[in-house]
């Protein structure tokens, strides 16, 4: 009887290893890939909004400030 059966045979292990290692490879690389693109945007518009509010500031400079009348001292 067990004669008729066939032997089942376990693939060895160290491949089994490398291909999940060859994944976990894979998914770190795309997620740091993920991370740089996402970083770069953040810093486009981190610059972007800076000089628009430098722009702003230079903006405010020049326009006439009410306020300070009513700060002075009589």
């Amino acid at each position: 009887m067990s004669q008729e059966l066939p032997h089942i045979i376990p693939s060895p292990q160290p491949e089994v290893e490398e291909m999940f290692l060859t994944h976990e490879v894979s998914i770190q690389f795309y997620d740091e890939v993920e991370l740089r693109s996402q970083l770069k945007a953040y810093s486009e518009w981190y610059y972007t909004t800076a000089e628009h509010h430098r722009q702003e500031l230079e903006k405010m400079r020049g326009e006439l400030n009410i306020f300070a009348w009513f700060r002075r001292k009589g």
